[in-house]
């Protein structure tokens, strides 16, 4: 009988070692996986954030970088990694949304595995073409795709990517026939685009900025409902002819699943309040995209929002990777 009378003591213990343990967080440094190569949309957000966020927690935030199979190789090792506080993601509509539709067996749920901590910014993407293309407007380039169908390639950082479906949703909307040219990575593929290897490139404006206020790469257009503070002399594709065409790329932090509900609100907690530094807010707007701070509730709403809307592009086009 001694077990029995033991045992709602060791209940007590087990209680409060959880609380105990959120006290104490974080005790070492933190590791944010993302799922691109260096130089993208999703390094920047993860080094801004993560480089604030560790003042705040008072531990090291490190960035590691695991490209691969549109995000969806880190994304799976994200999942499964122990749901401590001690290795997060950087999520994004592409691993979170895109890749899983894309990528039938990407090994995970977008949402039953996950921890939303929070979304960090909405950047709205850009389709941007190098100095060696004539077209000078959206209704130019779709004239030129049309008059050399399967000739103008459209780079991504890879199949199932948010380059690479955005790309697919325009074809698709415009009724062109373009090539698709996967890179390792958004960064890659920009250089790439730069280098006139490719024709064209759809993506969020922090890969794309730099280029676009240099003059090395030129946009035709925003996939925005309205024009952006950011490039307002730029139309949106709906003012270029493609009605309701609208895409973004929305970056959030996750852990996995079954993170102790103490520990994600300390870090919903620090990425808010990272997000209303203004030199935070200031890297954000510089790169082009809106800071959008929101609590985990509002996250997982995004999530599943997105993964309806990219499960449906990529039924419709038939592609899914076998």
């Amino acid at each position: 009988m001694a077990p029995l009378k033991l045992f709602p003591a060791l209940l007590f213990i087990l209680g409060a070692a959880a609380p105990a343990a959120a006290q104490d967080y974080p005790s070492r440094p933190i590791t944010i996986v993302v799922s691109t190569a260096a130089g993208g949309g999703n390094d920047i957000m993860a080094r801004v954030i993560g480089e604030r966020m560790s003042r705040i927690l008072g531990r090291e935030i490190v960035v590691e970088n695991r490209p691969g199979a549109g995000g969806t190789t880190a994304t799976r090792q994200i999942a499964k990694s122990a749901p401590d506080g001690y290795t997060l993601g950087l999520g994004n509509t592409g691993t979170l949304a895109q890749g899983p539709a894309f990528y039938p067996n990407a090994g995970y749920d977008p949402v039953k595995d996950f921890t939303a901590i929070g979304l960090i910014a909405n950047a709205p993407v850009a389709m941007v073409v190098n100095n060696e293309v004539p077209a000078k407007s959206l209704q130019e380039f779709i004239a030129l795709a049309k008059r050399e169908p399967g000739k103008l390639g459209y780079g991504s950082g890879g199949a199932g990517t948010p380059n690479h479906l955005v790309g697919v949703m325009f074809t698709n909307a415009a009724s062109v026939q373009m090539i698709h040219v996967p890179f390792r990575g958004s960064g890659p593929a920009v250089a790439a685009l730069v280098g006139n290897h490719v024709a064209v490139m759809f993506s969020g404006l922090p890969s794309l900025i730099a280029n676009i206020k240099s003059g090395t790469l030129r946009p035709l257009a925003v996939t925005s409902l309205k024009r952006i503070a950011a490039l307002p002399e730029v139309p949106t594709a709906i003012e270029g002819g493609l009605p309701g065409f609208e895409a973004a790329q929305r970056y959030g932090l996750i852990a996995p699943a079954g993170l102790p509900p103490a520990i994600t609100a300390k870090l919903s907690a620090a990425l808010k309040e990272a997000l209303t530094s203004d030199e935070v807010k200031a890297r954000i707007d510089a790169e082009g995209a809106e800071p959008l701070p929101s609590t985990p509730e509002d996250y997982v709403k995004d999530i599943e929002s997105e993964w309806v809307k990219w499960s449906k592009v990529v039924k419709d086009a038939g592609i899914a990777a076998n």
